[in-house]
């Protein structure tokens, strides 16, 4: 399949005792390797630059510890400068994700079915309780925020980073944009909506040894919210109401509208009345429940229309990399 084009990005920091087993592990089809070592304390790359004889290894040193989402797209950079690379695959560095899985992951993009795939590890029940709990926890709160603010709602286990995206999409996103630390995963897929590409999901298992990860649980459960708040209010603002118009855009001002009017003259009229000791009269109960009612029956349409309009039509199918529109490739970028 070397002829597909795949190219594989690794980011390693701290991961020294597994990178040797999983580069020994990719197989012949992929046509080179980039491992980016974000300033790694314990020396991956030079490890690697030592060790590895492999001619289709190129090891990349970021100066500064950028992050996974920083030393991923510096890896993109670099494969996108190769115009053979045509296919971009992440794995990480620490031994959790099956090299052998990159053809399963290559090839809904290879026949024009997707042009990002993702794993979810949340297909086999059974091996779904082999994950620690608090993992599971967080992937399934994480999840269900990220389908609000990536609407991809077709999908799961977002902030798996086992991924692959066709090079024409690559070039169309604005890697300066991209957040590029441990909410990269999801605000790619924020990122890959606003272009409107096919995302799909591959079944898969991950592999749980003595590896420790870096992720702050504590720490990103909040700044995670707000991110995906703000990208959600920026997906819909685009794609309902400067890029399009329709009827779910009138569903979601009037929803809007009905809930909050109807909360605000409820609680105002109940606040009123318990002050002055009166009853509140039925006729206002009956407004400002109906009120409500309405508004939360048209936010379902907004949202049931939002479910359905998930992109269908890959997106690098219509490109090519040397088109003229090709105005965001991110090899152009400091």
């Amino acid at each position: 399949m070397t002829e597909y084009g795949i190219a594989v990005i690794i980011p390693c920091f701290k991961c020294r005792r597994h990178i040797l087993d999983v580069l020994g592990r990719i197989g012949k089809e992929v046509r080179r390797i980039y491992v980016v070592d974000d300033c790694c304390p314990e020396g991956t790359g030079q490890l690697v630059q030592e060790t590895v004889t492999d001619p289709r290894v190129c090891v990349l040193y970021n100066e500064k510890n950028l992050g996974v989402g920083g030393a991923v797209l510096r890896g993109y950079r670099a494969a996108l400068e190769d115009a053979a690379n045509k296919i971009l695959v992440k794995i990480d560095g620490d031994g959790q994700m099956d090299p052998a899985l990159l053809s399963r992951f290559t090839l809904p993009i290879r026949r024009g079915m997707a042009d990002y795939t993702k794993g979810n590890r949340f297909y086999n029940l059974d091996q779904v309780f082999r994950m620690p709990k608090i993992r599971i926890f967080g992937n399934v709160v994480l999840s269900f925020l990220s389908k609000f603010s990536t609407g991809y709602w077709q999908i799961f286990d977002f902030t798996n980073g086992y991924t692959a995206i066709a090079r024409e999409v690559a070039l169309r996103l604005d890697f300066d944009k991209i957040d590029k630390r441990y909410f990269f995963e999801s605000d790619m897929l924020f990122r890959l909506n606003i272009i409107r590409a096919v995302v799909a999901d591959i079944p898969m298992s991950a592999r749980y040894g003595d590896e420790k990860s870096n992720l702050s649980i504590a720490h990103c459960a909040s700044s995670f919210f707000f991110k995906h708040f703000a990208n959600m209010i920026k997906r819909i603002f685009y794609n309902y109401f400067l890029r399009d118009l329709s009827l779910a855009s009138l569903e979601l001002l009037l929803g809007l509208f009905f809930s909050i009017w109807g909360c605000l003259f409820g609680g105002f009229t109940w606040v009123n009345a318990l002050e002055q000791n009166i009853t509140t009269p039925a006729g206002t109960a009956i407004l400002a429940g109906t009120m409500i009612i309405v508004g939360l029956q048209l936010l379902l349409g907004f949202f049931a229309y939002d479910m359905a309009n998930a992109p269908t039509r890959p997106l690098h199918l219509l490109y090519d990399d040397n088109d003229e529109d090709n105005d965001t490739s991110p090899t152009k970028q400091p």
